[in-house]
């Protein structure tokens, strides 16, 4: 992979020099020589700039820069952490922006096989296209969670943009695409139709004053995920500069840190990129919000707490719940209370989505399955099971 990877900046580099002891700078190891990766061994999350945005419906020339951000986040000060960090560098542009995708997939997946973490700092957003085709080769059913104000899933048949990409994601071979789950998504910059087609396809959709109104409602979603996206466009543009975003309503800067520190704490996550980023020179406080919420995910990484087997009863405790026909089975770990609902597994479905039987949810969703309410994410799931 070190074919496609570019050293740091020397700006940022010597900005690093100037930094004090015991900031995130000092500690991480830097590719800041062409040719020569920092070691691998030991390291559990891989920083990586992707300077391509070539597909972004608004591009008129435009170059992306990760400097302010890097010299943000090298800024801050760890917390109690035992994990390493390395910063890879970028990923130029290609030739063309297919040649972009094929190093990010192939760069990416060269981490995951090494059971490192990437944090993608991205340009526009249709990149996750290739950062979902990364799983390619670990041959497993893939979740997705995309943190944005859109569905981005677009039509499939045309040309692939930063507001259109989902669709490819969907019915290009091969099918590894289990759930997809957008957070934060505003009525208002989706068309009817999309709405209507993620209810049809079992997707999750939560609109962003559901969201907000309760930020831990994301946990459950996000502990089942497996990539975790962030459309830096759905953070309210007052918190990231006028310039840079149009929108006034968005997350605030404390609820996208929350939802990076829960993507974080999710054992199962193992990747995250933030996508839309622009140069922020002129706006040192957006480089700086996009260096805590990278802060945050690490903070949750670190702090994961494996829950106990559930092959072994004593490692949790069962409620069954009668709702019309069906039993609904709850699971609570009594390790770190998190709770799961049982999938009833459908023997003649592909034998990839056997992992998927418990499906994480809240005690809420307890509580409202003894008022006889069947948790929608519960049917969906069941639905997709029986496709």
């Amino acid at each position: 992979m070190i074919e496609f990877l570019s050293p740091v900046s020397k700006k940022v580099i010597a900005h690093r020099e100037v930094l004090p002891i015991g900031v995130l700078g000092k500690e991480i190891k830097v590719h800041h020589q062409k040719g020569e990766l920092p070691d691998l061994k030991g390291v559990k999350f891989a920083l990586l700039g992707i300077l391509e945005n070539r597909n972004d419906i608004n591009y008129m020339g435009g170059e992306v820069s990760f400097s302010e951000v890097r010299k943000s986040l090298y800024g801050l000060y760890p917390g109690n952490w035992s994990e390493m960090i390395v910063d890879l560098g970028d990923i130029e542009k290609g030739a063309s922006v297919q040649d972009t995708y094929f190093a990010v997939k192939t760069v990416v997946g060269a981490l995951l096989e090494k059971k490192i973490i990437p944090i993608l700092l991205g340009g526009s957003q249709d990149l996750m296209y290739a950062h979902y085709r990364s799983y390619d080769d670990l041959g497993k059913m893939i979740n997705m969670v995309n943190v944005d104000h859109r569905f981005d899933l677009g039509d499939a048949e045309h040309a692939i943009t930063n507001k259109s990409y989902v669709g490819k994601i969907i019915i290009e071979n091969p099918y590894n695409l289990f759930n997809y789950s957008v957070l934060g998504y505003q009525s208002y910059d989706n068309p009817p139709a999309e709405i209507v087609l993620m209810d049809k396809l079992y997707f999750d959709a939560y609109r962003l004053g559901k969201v907000t109104s309760d930020i831990s409602l994301v946990e459950p979603i996000l502990r089942d995920a497996d990539i975790v996206s962030v459309d830096v466009t759905a953070i309210k543009a007052a918190e990231v500069s006028y310039q840079y975003s149009s929108s006034p309503n968005g997350f605030d800067s404390r609820e996208i840190c929350a939802i990076a520190r829960y993507a974080g704490i999710s054992n199962r996550v193992s990747s995250f990129g933030l996508y839309e980023l622009k140069d922020y020179k002129q706006a040192e406080s957006a480089a700086v919000l996009m260096a805590q919420i990278i802060w945050y995910f690490i903070e949750g990484v670190n702090f994961r707490v494996a829950d106990d087997n559930f092959d072994d009863e004593h490692s949790y405790t069962i409620y069954k719940v009668p709702v019309d026909e069906e039993i609904l089975v709850f699971k609570k770990s009594n390790k770190t209370g998190r709770w799961w609902i049982e999938l009833p597994f459908i023997s003649n479905v592909n034998n990839k989505l056997k992992r998927h039987t418990l499906l994480p949810c809240t005690y809420g969703e307890y509580l409202s399955a003894t008022n006889q309410e069947i948790p929608e994410r519960w049917m969906k799931a069941r639905r997709k099971n029986e496709v």
